[in-house]
């Protein structure tokens, strides 16, 4: 997956937007204004930071070496992806979907019943 696939697959989720609220160079994506992913554009690669389930962050770093813990991140919650062919686009729109419903989870149940 590329970026531009990646950030089709994000603006076709339910009140996701994108925006530069830090700098110029990092890309973020947020529903209901509030961030499941970050891309930082100066990297020659595709990096994204997603948010995760703790534990099982840590078994995906266990697995894959181009997981690692979130940069600039709470690295209990976030991990930044390195997508560089190790693991296939199928886990890696899994990821993706983990981090928009974990912050879905999270937000007051009128706004989650609205995305329905």
């Amino acid at each position: 997956m590329n970026i531009e696939e990646f950030r089709t697959y994000c603006l076709n989720k339910p009140c996701v937007t994108e925006g530069f609220p830090f700098d110029e160079t990092t890309l973020v994506f947020k529903v209901c204004n509030k961030i499941f992913a970050l891309i930082g554009l100066e990297n020659p690669e595709l990096r994204v930071n997603l948010k995760c389930d703790p534990e099982h962050a840590i078994s995906l770093r266990e697995e894959f070496s181009s997981i690692i813990p979130g940069y600039h991140m709470n690295k209990k919650h976030w991990n930044t992806v390195i997508v560089d062919g190790s693991f296939s686009d199928d886990l890696f729109k899994e990821l993706i979907d983990d981090s928009y419903d974990l912050i879905v989870k999270g937000l007051p149940k009128k706004v989650r019943e609205e995305l329905i």
